[in-house]
């Protein structure tokens, strides 16, 4: 997989920033129902999809990337949204915080070559290796 133009990859980081950003407007924004603990702990909970490493690169790619994508957080809004369930609001919302901040920080979504193959290039040692 041919890694990113440094160009693009910092827009790819960018806005990552920018969903993260928003992410967390729209959790502040929510009808408190976490209680801050909670929010951290939730925030922090799609990582626990490393657990698909466990069976493997493959699955752990696909458990990793179904977690991952912005598409599944903005599902999860719009089902609370037309539910009307502030929970349901408050994960997606921390969901897609947390889906930003990972590809702000260089991680990207995992290919079955191994966890430090992503679509934004290859992260950790792996990337320093590389330079």
């Amino acid at each position: 997989m041919p890694t990113p133009q440094p160009g693009a990859l910092r827009w790819q980081k960018a806005e990552g920033a920018v969903i993260c950003a928003a992410g967390l407007w729209l959790y502040a924004g929510a009808e408190a129902v976490l209680p801050i603990w909670g929010a951290v702990l939730v925030f922090f909970a799609p990582d626990l999809s490393f657990l698909g490493y466990l069976f493997g690169r493959r699955v752990g790619a696909i458990c990793y990337n179904l977690v991952h994508v912005y598409a599944a957080a903005i599902v999860t809004l719009v089902l609370a949204h037309l539910w009307q369930a502030p929970l349901g609001w408050e994960l997606g919302a921390l969901w897609l915080a947390h889906c930003g901040l990972d590809r702000m920080l260089g991680y990207g979504l995992k290919t079955p070559q191994g966890f430090e193959f992503t679509h934004l290039g290859r992260i950790g040692r792996a990337r320093q290796d590389a330079e």
